[in-house]
């Protein structure tokens, strides 16, 4: 075998032990939790609104965009829930390139996984201190969300992901709410599929031991595009689209469904700054259709404090340095648009 043991990854005991909560976070993360929750089990008449960097780089620039949330989450909070998507690991369809926090806690250094571990838990908390909201985070490598479980409010499962078995029955031992994207085919099936699959009771190996989970309650999809085999976009946040998703959660006996639509992607054609035109168009929808209103539990948005990106190596503090972003500016108006159709 060609693999070369660089070093030990500490366990998820030591990382805790050397980064524990204090009780007020951990209060402040319960409340939103259940903030959350309560938009899934339709207990809530608030919007959710998962905001935030395509990928979690630089630990400074991430948490004035927090900061800058809240200061936001304070002027909608009769409306919105906002939920800063801090996604810390980013999956490479060819390989290559900068694969996230994890890997690489500087992007102009080597990967070093265990500084990347201790970094991301280590920016998760000041974000949750500072601006006393909670995160989310994609699940790119299951066994690893136990060094975050503590911090996280949200979950999302990639379209390269969803079709993955430990991917599904990890997400069945979650209390916290999971989306599944569609996968990049497009196949609305394969989605359902994952959300039940999450949704059931399982048994099976998870860090070396058998374990067994009862089933999330609070799985539920992710509209994000497709991509046909010419490789075009094809977008499903039309109001046709999500009338469909619906008519397929009534074929399957499903708790708390629910929907959330991701306007960037491949929704968007990659054109990051279509996504206000694609939210507002959701949200009309939305407001025409009651149907409509008692599925779509909130919508993705990729923003930073730049818009745009830039290359790995770029020095613009607040810029993407993988797909591009929606900057502050326009993301700001966009949640007070929002915010009023609600």
């Amino acid at each position: 075998m060609s693999f070369e043991y660089l070093r030990k990854i500490p366990s998820v005991n030591e990382i805790l032990h050397e980064m524990p909560l204090s009780e007020n976070i951990k209060r402040i993360k319960r409340e939103r939790d259940k903030a959350i929750i309560d938009i899934f089990k339709g207990e809530s008449d608030k919007f959710l609104i998962i905001i935030g960097p395509c990928s979690a780089d630089n630990e400074t620039a991430v948490c004035e965009y927090a900061l800058r949330l809240s200061k936001l989450q304070e002027q909608v909070s009769e409306k919105l829930v906002l939920v800063p998507r801090i996604y810390t690991n980013k999956p490479r369809t060819t390989g290559e390139g900068y694969k996230g926090m994890m890997h690489q806690p500087n992007p102009g250094k080597k990967p070093n996984i265990v500084e990347g571990l201790k970094a991301l838990r280590k920016m998760h908390i000041k974000i949750l201190k500072e601006s006393g909201l909670s995160s989310a985070d994609e699940m790119l490598y299951p066994g690893n969300y136990p060094y975050l479980e503590d911090l996280l409010s949200y979950v999302a499962v990639g379209a390269r992901s969803v079709e993955n078995q430990e991917h599904r029955l990890t997400i069945s031992g979650l209390d916290i709410p999971a989306g599944m994207k569609n996968p990049i085919s497009g196949d609305l099936n394969v989605m359902l599929n994952s959300v039940q699959a999450a949704q059931t009771p399982n048994v099976f190996v998870y860090r070396g031991s058998e374990v067994k989970t009862s089933g999330n309650p609070y799985a539920h999809c992710i509209l994000r595009g497709a991509m046909n085999k010419n490789a075009q976009y094809i977008p499903n946040y039309h109001y046709e689209d999500i009338s469909r998703v619906i008519e397929m959660y009534h074929k399957r006996l499903l708790k708390n469904p629910g929907i959330i639509i991701d306007t960037n992607h491949a929704n968007s054609g990659k054109k990051f700054e279509e996504q206000p035109r694609i939210a507002l168009e959701i949200m009309r929808n939305i407001k025409h259709s009651r149907l409509l209103k008692g599925y779509v539990r909130g919508l993705m948005i990729e923003s930073y404090l730049e818009e745009g990106s830039q290359d790995v190596n770029g020095r613009v503090f607040g810029k993407s340095i993988t797909d591009p972003c929606l900057g502050w500016e326009d993301s700001r108006k966009l949640v007070l648009k929002l915010a009023d159709y609600v």
